[in-house]
C-alpha cells in the first residue's frame, strides 16, 4: 500500500512517547489549565451514595447532508436518582439545526446566548448549549446535597461566554448542589503519553490492583466563579478497568465528593464509571433508527412542500455509499 516506511516511523515515535519518561504535564486541546507541580496519587475511601443524584449526557446526528447544508437534531437527555432508586429518565427535546450558506447565523440567533454573530457554529456547539441548560435545571430541581454529574469536563465550548459557568457554579453553590464532569477518554499528557493510562499503571504498583484512589492534576487558570475548577484523575471501584478525568468546583471536598461518587459507579456492566452518566448516553443517543425516522418525517415535509423527489434524491444521496455498493 506504500505506506509502511512512514507507518514504522510513526509506530516507532509512538512507541517512544507511550513509553518515555516523567515528562511535563499538558493538554492539547489547549484548555486553560495550571498543572501540579508533581502529580501524587492518593487512596479512595468509598463515602455513602448522595439522596439525589443527577446525570446530563447530550447527542446529536445529521438526518440530511446535501455537503452545502446539513439538518442536524440534538438532545440532552437527564436521569435521576432518588435514594437509590431510578425516578427520572428524560430523552430530552429534539431540536433540529441548519448549518452552512448562510444558515449558521439563525441556527446561532436560536441558542439564545450573546455570541457574536460571526462566530463559527458547528454540532459541538449546538449540542454543548442545550447540555448545560439540562445542567442548569437540573440544579435548579435538585434537592440540596445532590450530586449532578456531567459527560465530559466541565469546561464549556470556547464559543459560549466565560461568565456562563462562573453564573452555573455560583448557583449551584447557593442550592449546596455539586456539579462533577466526568471525561471518559480524556486527552490529559505527560510527555506526550495519555496521563491517566500511566497513572492507572503506577497506582497498581503503589496501592494494588484492587484500589480505589485519586490525584489531583490541575485547576483553571481562569476564574470561574466560586473559586474555579479543579482537575483530577480518580479510580471509582476496585473492579475498575479504567480510571476517569474528573471536573469539580475548587470549593468542593475531593475526597468526599469522589468517594460519594464511587458508590454509584459500582455496576457491574462498567464498573468505576456512575452508572447515572451511563443511562444518560444510553437516552441521549442518536442512533440509526431513530435517523431513518427523522428522515421519514423529513422527507414527508418535503412533499408536503413540493419538493420534487428527484430534487431531494439528487441534494441528498450519498454517493459515496452508492459507488462502494457497486
Amino acid at each position: 500500500m506504500g505506506v509502511e516506511a512512514s507507518l514504522q516511523q510513526a509506530a516507532a515515535r509512538l512507541a517512544e512517547l507511550l513509553t518515555g519518561g516523567i515528562a511535563a504535564l499538558s493538554d492539547p486541546t489547549g484548555r486553560d489549565l495550571v498543572f501540579e507541580a508533581e502529580v501524587s496519587l492518593r487512596l479512595l475511601e468509598r463515602r455513602p451514595a448522595p439522596a439525589d443524584v443527577w446525570a446530563v449526557d447530550g447527542g446529536q446526528c445529521v438526518v440530511a447532508d446535501a455537503r452545502c447544508v446539513q439538518l442536524l437534531v440534538t438532545r440532552a437527555a437527564r436521569v435521576r436518582y432518588a435514594a437509590g432508586e431510578r425516578v427520572l429518565e428524560d430523552e430530552g427535546e429534539l431540536r433540529a439545526h441548519l448549518l452552512g450558506v448562510g444558515e449558521d447565523r439563525a441556527s446561532l440567533a436560536a441558542l439564545g446566548l450573546a455570541i457574536d454573530a460571526h462566530t463559527s457554529v458547528d454540532a459541538n456547539l449546538l449540542r454543548d448549549r442545550w447540555e448545560w441548560d439540562a445542567v442548569v435545571r437540573s440544579i435548579e430541581e435538585a434537592q440540596p446535597g445532590a450530586l449532578v454529574l456531567v459527560d465530559g469536563d466541565l469546561v464549556p465550548d470556547w464559543r459560549i461566554p466565560s461568565t456562563f459557568m462562573g453564573e452555573l457554579l455560583e448557583r449551584s453553590a447557593e442550592r449546596n448542589v455539586t456539579v462533577a464532569g466526568v471525561t471518559k477518554h480524556s486527552s490529559l499528557s505527560r510527555g506526550g503519553a495519555p496521563l491517566v493510562g500511566q497513572l492507572e499503571l503506577e497506582a497498581a504498583v503503589q496501592f494494588g490492583p484492587r484500589a480505589m484512589w485519586w490525584a489531583p492534576v490541575a485547576r483553571t487558570r481562569s476564574d470561574f466563579g466560586a473559586g474555579g475548577l479543579q482537575v483530577v484523575v480518580a479510580r471509582l471501584d476496585p473492579d475498575a478497568r479504567f480510571a476517569f478525568r474528573v471536573d469539580l468546583p475548587v470549593s468542593a471536598d475531593p475526597e468526599e465528593v469522589l468517594g460519594a461518587m464511587s458508590a454509584v459507579s459500582a455496576d457491574a456492566a462498567f464498573p468505576g464509571y456512575p452508572y447515572p452518566l451511563s443511562v444518560a448516553d444510553q437516552l441521549a443517543a442518536c442512533p440509526p433508527w431513530l435517523r431513518q425516522e427523522l428522515w421519514l418525517e423529513l422527507d414527508e415535509l418535503f412533499h408536503r412542500a413540493g419538493v420534487p423527489v428527484e430534487v431531494r434524491e439528487r441534494a441528498f444521496t450519498d454517493r459515496h455509499k452508492l459507488m462502494e455498493r457497486a
